[in-house]
């Protein structure tokens, strides 16, 4: 590996000097970069090796780690030593991941770590945005064909004696007094990822507050840029694993007609099982498996079926954004902005302080609440001072809930990050402590699933709130919007409340929750 250079770049974003260097620490890695934001640093490392054998999938690793050391502290516990990751580190490294997974090429399937670790804290400038910057860079600088790169960064709202004001990057004590907490990421082209917790905004001034941060992604892109200009490597895509054309013209001459009916069937059970029909018929006539040739004609015809697979897909894909963009037809047969069937219920069972069901087409949640005394509350032991939550929201997705087998095992990184979203959209119509002390507890179990769950587990969970008398500012709800666009991207159609398919097939999940006044 040839000799790095030590180079260093920076750049004052909303009053401080963010600084980005690399060539000094972790030269054998692919790539790394340090990013200090006033008193807080992050190191960012990216790894890039070749992929492993019999792999079809993207398998982007994102690590995220606040060491306690960073900001003069020592572990909590009795081992006085870091751990697994805690929530706070899990829904960072799900923030980092969004905006850089989709700027890979398809069939790129190298392995790619990315790893962050907070160095240094000053306890107001929070180091989540920061990280996302810090891996951004990383994997500008490398040699993957990353098509970035992405800046993100946080803008709260306070008022001041001239009125309402946003702030980019606020301190920890600015968030205190600010009705919105918005962290948005994006490239040159565009945003791609927005999460939001905000005290019932209007529709205008969100948009306000996107506008405004995207001007901050763009002055941090920038920095970013110069910074490849003096030490990026040059991209190598490596080998694409994409099938050929030959086998995606065989793929859709023998599936197309068949498929576009299939995918017009209603129900997700039987649309799913005609769909899966015709795949093991077009695999099984056209791509078999020759067990009886030789190794390397088995290898061939083991090769040759995997990317008929990703053919497949892609048709199915092609074909679902076509009937939904040009025909306006969706699968279940609804129009672009038409609700699936809601009921709900409360009052489901008898020993919780307060239950409800949830459902919105294939959609189930069933939520329980809990109220407790200061002792139930939450403590939180991270970089910044120690602070106690009276509210936390559970989600659970277990196997069944999608017709599968699977797996049983702990609450995992989408199940987490699911649940710390609905809390966040329940939050602002909660009462104040000083009117009601108990501290809350809502679990939703998603009992059937076919999109938008964390959406539904906001409306149940205000279900299950009112059931057990909690005093609520006002009703809440969510629900996902989704995006599609024609090959050429010309047209473009919205659609509201979608299911399962139309978020894996769609160019965007677009989650809302709100109440009459605004959005939360």
């Amino acid at each position: 590996m040839a000799a790095q250079k030590f180079v260093r770049v920076e750049r004052e974003i909303a009053g401080r000097t963010l600084i980005l260097e690399t060539g000094k620490v972790a030269k054998l890695a692919s790539s790394a970069v340090i990013a200090h934001y006033a008193e807080s640093s992050v190191l960012a490392s990216c790894m890039r090796a070749s992929p492993r054998p019999g792999l079809d999938f993207f398998p982007l690793q994102v690590d995220y780690r606040e060491k306690t050391a960073a900001a003069g502290k020592f572990p909590g516990g009795f081992r006085k030593r870091e751990g697994a990751p805690n929530e706070k580190e899990i829904l960072t490294m799900r923030m980092i991941d969004r905006p850089i997974r989709p700027l890979f090429p398809d069939g790129f399937i190298d392995e790619v770590q990315l790893q962050c670790w907070v160095m240094s804290h000053d306890t107001e400038n929070d180091t989540d945005v920061l990280a996302g910057t810090a891996a951004s860079a990383a994997l500008a600088i490398s040699n993957a064909p990353f098509d970035g790169p992405t800046a993100t960064v946080r803008v709260g709202r306070v008022f001041t004696d001239d009125g309402p004001v946003f702030v980019l990057n606020p301190t920890v004590s600015q968030l205190e007094y600010s009705d919105l907490d918005l962290v948005l990421a994006g490239h040159k082209d565009g945003i791609n990822m927005i999460e939001v917790g905000a005290a019932e905004i209007s529709e205008a001034d969100m948009v306000d507050a996107i506008e405004f941060g995207y001007k901050g992604v763009l002055e941090i892109i920038s920095l970013i840029d110069e910074l490849v200009k003096k030490v990026g490597q040059k991209k190598v895509p490596g080998t694409l694993n994409v099938p050929t054309d030959a086998i995606v013209a065989a793929v859709k001459k023998a599936a197309e007609k068949d498929l576009t009916e299939a995918r017009q069937i209603p129900g997700k059970a039987d649309r799913s099982e005609a769909v899966g029909a015709i795949r093991d018929r077009v695999l099984d006539k056209h791509f078999p498996l020759k067990e009886n040739g030789t190794y390397g004609e088995f290898a061939e015809s083991q090769q040759n079926r995997a990317m008929a697979k990703e053919a497949f897909r892609t048709l199915e894909k092609k074909i679902t954004r076509k009937l939904i963009v040009e025909k306006k037809t969706r699968a279940d047969g609804r129009k672009a902005t038409e609700i699936r069937p809601i009921t709900g219920e409360v009052g489901v069972f008898a020993r919780t302080h307060g239950s409800a069901l949830f459902q919105r087409g294939e959609t189930q949640s069933l939520v329980s609440c809990t109220l407790g005394t200061g002792k139930d509350e939450q403590i939180v032991d991270g970089l910044t001072p120690e602070y106690s939550k009276k509210f936390v929201l559970h989600y659970n997705f277990p196997p069944f809930c999608v017709g599968e087998a699977g797996r049983i095992m702990g609450p995992g990184r989408r199940e987490i990050g699911h649940g710390a979203l609905a809390e966040r959209s329940l939050m602002a119509i909660l009462p104040n402590p000083e009117d009601f002390p108990y501290t809350i507890r809502l679990i939703s179990d998603i009992t059937e699933s076919n999109g938008s769950s964390s959406m539904a587990s906001v409306c149940g969970g205000c279900l299950a709130l009112m059931d057990a008398g909690v005093p609520i500012k006002a009703t809440c709800a969510g629900i996902s919007v989704g995006r599609f666009t024609d090959e050429a991207g010309k047209k473009e159609l919205f659609v509201t409340d979608i299911i399962g398919e139309e978020d894996f097939f769609g160019d965007m999940d677009f989650k809302v929750s709100g109440t009459r006044e605004g959005i939360t």
